[in-house]
């Protein structure tokens, strides 16, 4: 699945001549452009799909949001290692000797 996700931004540089941005998901961070939202600030929350901040975000509709996307295990969906998705709740891969 691929959601649009809110996260709170808090650090901005360029990389390459393109503006970007250190952004929080609720506790895991990633690297976002900022190209379509180019005077979004440190502190501040946006919506953001495949790496690209889309849409400004106020705290509270953010919060509740990440709350929301906690609460249903989307955050670990989105963000999580697929390999450990793929493979299962509980479940380890044992190694043939």
């Amino acid at each position: 699945m691929c959601l649009a996700v809110p996260g709170r931004v808090m650090e901005i540089g360029e990389r390459d001549g393109t503006r970007m941005a250190v952004v929080d998901f609720g506790g895991v961070v990633k690297d976002v452009c900022l190209e379509y939202l180019p005077d979004l600030e440190v502190g501040e929350y946006a919506i953001v799909h495949v790496g690209f901040a889309l849409q400004r975000l106020d705290e509270e509709s953010a919060l509740r949001t990440l709350g929301l996307f906690a609460e249903l295990g989307l955050l670990q969906e989105e963000f999580g290692d697929s390999w450990e998705a793929a493979a299962g709740p509980g479940e380890t891969a044992e190694v043939e000797r």
